[in-house]
């Protein structure tokens, strides 16, 4: 997973968007912690929208 919490946006929303039906399926598939993700995209302005599969 990309550090770089841009970066990690682009590449967790395109995953999602294109091989994952859920941030809980990503994080499994990956071996990545979810809480991190969360908490690293919102450091940025990000909110995991579940309904949309996507941080927005």
């Amino acid at each position: 997973m990309p550090q770089d919490p841009i970066i990690l946006l682009s590449y967790v929303n395109t995953k999602l968007r294109d091989d994952f039906p859920s941030l809980e399926e990503l994080c499994k598939s990956e071996g990545v912690d979810k809480t991190k993700i969360i908490e690293t995209l919102s450091s940025v302005g990000y909110e995991y929208n579940e309904g949309l599969n996507k941080f927005i």
